[in-house]
């Protein structure tokens, strides 16, 4: 490092230390019942939650970047991963990365490995509220779960930054969700959705299929 600055010098060694506490939020994760897969680094504290009789799968590779410099774009949030009801599974697969990230399951959340989250995307599996009497809204865990529908995330998909995925959407494979879409369809595998609400584009050109193993391109960060 004797070309560097001391500046930047100083900074890449803080950016070693941040990354020291990962062994303790890994352990509160698994003592609120997450299953590990593999290996998995965390920047800054997410927010994690396990209800009673769900469960959360986390694969090899995964990378959770809940602190404001963890992103370029600056992370105005911890991540937050929850199995939110009774029964409900949230699965990540192996070498998935996420800045600022939110992911909801009441029923079913899985995500294909490879896929990458922009800063403060948003997944949900469920509205959480509904109507109740004349003008009020119930929203226990009951209700989430009995309104919920499960999402499905493909390998290799990115998901922009500010975009959210609504219940019931089936994302194929190499699918690209662009910033601040709102995604209440299926997105079939390679194609794009932009806009509010979104609008599935075919690309212009082929998306290359996969062609690192898992994980892979987290190495090269």
């Amino acid at each position: 490092m004797s070309h560097l600055s001391p500046a930047v010098t100083l900074g890449l060694w803080v950016a070693k230390l941040r990354r020291t506490p990962t062994v303790l939020w890994r352990l509160e994760a698994r003592l609120k019942g997450v299953v590990f897969q593999g290996t998995s680094e965390f920047l800054g504290r997410p927010l994690i939650s396990v209800a009673a009789d769900a469960r959360m799968v986390i694969g090899d590779g995964f990378h959770c970047y809940s602190s404001v410099r963890a992103n370029p774009l600056g992370g105005f949030q911890p991540c937050v991963l929850r199995a939110h009801a009774a029964g409900a599974e949230l699965r990540i697969g192996r070498g998935v990365g996420m800045s600022s990230t939110v992911l909801c399951a009441a029923a079913s959340i899985t995500v294909g490995e490879g896929t990458i989250f922009g800063a403060g995307a948003l997944v949900m599996d469920t509205d959480f509220h509904r109507p109740s009497g004349e003008w009020g809204w119930r929203g226990d865990e009951a209700t989430c779960r009995a309104i919920a529908k499960p999402v499905s995330i493909g390998r290799g998909v990115f998901v922009g930054a500010r975009a959210i995925i609504l219940k019931g959407v089936t994302i194929g494979d190499r699918a690209v969700v662009g910033a601040g879409a709102v995604v209440t369809k299926d997105v079939p595998p390679g194609y794009l959705v932009v806009g509010n609400p979104g609008r599935v584009i075919e690309p212009q050109q082929a998306v290359p299929p996969l062609s690192n193993p898992p994980g892979a391109a987290d190495k090269n960060r």
